[in-house]
């Protein structure tokens, strides 16, 4: 006490050197904002020196980056039907390969090649099916009957012969795809271009590729985090101001959270690290953390001033009663974050680190500015103090004790009935994983997305690396067939699109040795194989579309397709069977074949993800019960204080598995964060509850009771606060954040109700033998 007594006294003799020492420090934090950038790239789950990821940066090292394409297409009969439509369309491919500084290559209409058999040099040449760029509409029926007839190399690629649709292929540079850079010219430049061309021609023309779905969805990302920032300040303040009645108290909480979030910034920028998926929840956490923190601190003030009315006596009791508690809550809070440092992936790390210091942050300015800025100001007025005396209120409390005090089988029993039911509609949970099941459905972008996956197949790439184990093993023809059957197999799979390697090129080869017959568009037999191959080896430099499908030495290739928006269940099912393929048709002692690619990392990377956040879950309900131990010095209340707080977990988890809402990098962060935030009220109340068991000698009802008394409108309070702070959340156009937001406000409304009922109860019951403890200690 003598701690809490000298801190008091110094934080309120030293007030405005200690507003001079945080406002220094807001300023330092401040000057970081500069490096706080949104991450540019994927999130990776995984650590460096997982399996998963050496695989796919053994595919990168030999064939660069495989996300930079970007695709534009139309389905409109009118494209081939009016002249100045369809010569606008070759000229946008045009003007978008001129950009040369972000563009690498464009696949288009308008550079499409054909090729030929050149039989006095013996070898085949690409050359070009226009040599213009105006047409005439006869001329426009003829390319697309060729196209869509002669050219099968083409099906998949640049036009869907069923539909109709047609399709331009951009490939981002690879210096670029994955920065700010790319960013701002979709943003800036590439955007503005294609809205243009839609209104000057009166087509739809979809958008997607992982770099422009990326940029499109962290500028929803940006907006959005600002505007439920925004939110999460406006709810929480009207709530805190219709408990407390006080423009005083509401602009002093404010003050607090702002500061919080704004150190919260600082700290990423600070440590240089980049806003993703998890650092992004942090502001609107620092907010629904600290609003508690000033309701208890507020809350005691209001208490103690209308006990005494003087001033300084209660803002010093303010800090040496709830001082301690409200340091154990953040202490608790802050380590149950922590404990995602000690995680291999980088990315929980980061958020991690940023939580736990910017909680730790938000007390000490909880701690220091809310009664130093109250010492600046007069005593509340009694209109101010009125809630205190709320008849509704008391009527809570005095309803939450009769249960405790006359209802305790009822309570154990429906306790013990809700358990069951919940731990059956757990069981039911499913694991879900892709890069863009939580994107914002509203948005045109993932429109856009299921428009590709109609009708190419989707938009996320699943690479198949070969490794021949030989230089030019490739080019052999019993390779070619064993890839053959492989994309034979891969066609059999509708989530699959269809698939893409060297093999296209082989095939078109043998066309054009036959003199462009599409009857011949298959692999050569043994008889042709020596010549044919010899003239697609000569010609794949010059292919554009295919130079990427095979190394240099002729030792590795790769088998592109794309896979739609799946689940993790059936990504795993799909891995496995394709597993099966590569066993049946590379033998492992001449050929390597491995599995890749973002979607296949990204689905790998959730499943870390659960497994991680399962295990920091556990360092933290171990942590907090070594806090609750020291505290208590006995066991028993560890156990008695964790029943309250895992019990909303898994009625939360029940209520997961019946509504259908799977395990994924959003909703398993429901249950850290909640569980660090409901154990605040518990040690609030239990701190309470041991200063009453102290100066009662030892006698548990009635500091049970009393503990209830004080403790339990502000509990109340925090709980209805946070409860509308994170439902603001539900109203997001991404379904992690709206499915994070409810979660954690039914699992907090249950924690409220648990320790209110629940905790009360377990103490009482087990009376006996904790007051042989406590008189045990009084010896």
């Amino acid at each position: 006490m003598n701690f809490w007594n000298n801190l008091a006294r110094t934080i309120l003799t030293h007030r405005v050197a200690t507003l001079i020492f945080i406002a220094v420090i807001t300023g330092l934090l401040g000057s970081q904002f500069k490096n706080v950038q949104f991450s540019y790239t994927e999130a990776n789950l995984l650590p460096e020196d997982n399996p998963v990821n050496i695989e796919y940066n053994q595919f990168l090292d030999i064939f660069g980056e495989e996300g930079n394409i970007v695709v534009l297409a139309v389905k409109d009969t009118t494209l081939f039907k009016d002249v100045s439509k369809f010569n606008n369309w070759l000229k946008l491919a045009d003007d978008i390969s001129n950009f040369k500084e972000e563009i690498e290559g464009v696949i288009s209409f308008s550079n499409i090649q054909e090729l030929k058999k050149n039989v006095d040099e013996q070898r085949f040449e690409l050359q070009p099916l226009f040599n213009k760029k105006q047409f005439l509409q006869q001329e426009i029926d003829s390319i697309k009957n060729h196209i869509f007839s002669d050219l099968p190399f083409y099906d998949n690629l640049l036009f869907n012969k069923k539909t109709g649709t047609v399709q331009t292929i951009i490939y981002i540079d690879k210096e670029v795809v994955n920065t700010k850079k790319r960013s701002d010219f979709i943003k800036n430049t590439f955007n503005p271009l294609i809205n243009k061309f839609n209104k000057d021609n009166n087509l739809q023309v979809r958008v997607s590729g992982m770099p422009y779905v990326r940029s499109m969805n962290a500028a929803s990302v940006k907006s959005e985090m600002g505007m439920f920032v925004l939110l999460g300040l406006g709810v929480t303040g009207l709530i805190f101001f219709l408990f407390f009645r006080s423009f005083r108290a509401t602009a002093i909480t404010l003050t607090v959270v702002i500061v919080g979030v704004l150190w919260s910034f600082g700290f990423i920028g600070l440590f240089d690290y980049r806003i993703s998926i998890l650092t992004a929840l942090i502001p609107p956490l620092i907010i629904v953390i600290g609003v508690p923190n000033a309701i208890f601190l507020i809350h005691k003030y209001q208490q103690e001033v209308h006990k005494h009315g003087n001033k300084a006596k209660s803002l010093q009791r303010v800090i040496t009663k709830v001082g301690n508690a409200t340091l154990m809550t953040n202490v608790t809070t802050s380590a149950g974050f922590a404990t995602f440092i000690f995680t291999k992936s980088q990315i929980l790390k980061e958020f991690g680190v940023v939580a736990s210091v910017s909680i730790l942050g938000i007390f000490v300015l909880s701690i220091c500015l809310i009664p130093i800025l109250y010492s600046f100001m007069p005593l509340p007025k009694a209109k101010h103090l009125k809630h205190l005396e709320k008849k509704w209120a008391d009527n809570i409390i005095n309803g939450m004790t009769k249960i405790v005090r006359h209802k305790k089988p009822y309570v154990y029993l429906v306790t013990f009935i809700l358990a069951i039911v919940a731990l059956i509609g757990a069981d039911r949970i499913k694991v879900s994983g892709s890069l863009i099941e939580d994107m914002s459905k509203k948005t045109q972008f993932y429109k856009d997305i299921v428009f590709f996956e109609k009708e190419f197949g989707g938009i996320l790439p699943l690479e198949i690396l070969i490794d021949t184990k030989k230089e030019k093993g490739v080019m052999k023809l019993s390779t070619l067939k064993r890839i053959d059957r492989m994309e034979e197999e891969i066609l059999k799979i509708p989530e699959l699109s269809k698939p893409v390697s060297i093999n296209n090129l082989v095939k078109y080869s043998k066309q054009a040795f036959y003199n462009g017959n599409a009857d011949f568009y298959t692999l050569p037999t043994s008889q042709e194989q020596n010549f044919i191959l010899s003239y697609a080896q000569n010609s794949g430099g010059n292919t554009n579309a295919l130079d990427n499908m095979v190394d240099k030495t002729g030792r590795y290739a790769r088998i592109t397709t794309f896979m739609k928006d799946i689940g993790t269940e059936r990504m795993e099912q799909i891995q496995n069977r394709l597993q099966m393929i590569i066993d049946d048709h590379f033998p492992k002692e001449r050929y390597t074949v491995t599995m890749t690619g973002k979607a296949l990392v990204f689905v790998k990377g959730t499943n870390y993800l659960i497994n991680n956040l399962t295990i920091s879950l556990g360092l933290a309900i171990l942590l907090i019960s070594l806090f609750i131990g020291s505290l208590f010095k006995d066991y028993k209340m560890v156990l008695i204080s964790l029943v309250p707080n895992l019990f909303p977990l898994l009625l939360t988890a029940g209520l997961m598995g019946y509504l259908g809402i799977p395990l994924k990098p959003s909703t398993i962060l429901v249950f850290s964060i909640a569980f660090g935030i409901s154990v605040d009220d518990t040690i609030h109340f239990l701190a309470k509850y041991r200063q009453e068991l102290l100066s009662s000698k030892g006698k548990i009802r009635t500091s049970v009771y009393k503990a209830l008394r004080e403790t339990g409108i502000s509990m109340f309070y925090t709980s209805i606060v946070l409860f509308f702070g994170f439902l603001v959340f539900i109203i997001s156009s991404f379904g992690g954040t709206k499915a994070l937001g409810g979660l954690v406000s039914i699992t907090l409304l249950f924690a409220m109700i648990s320790n209110l009922i629940i905790l009360p109860s377990l103490l009482i019951t087990f009376e006996r033998n904790m007051a042989k403890k406590s008189k045990k200690n009084h010896k």
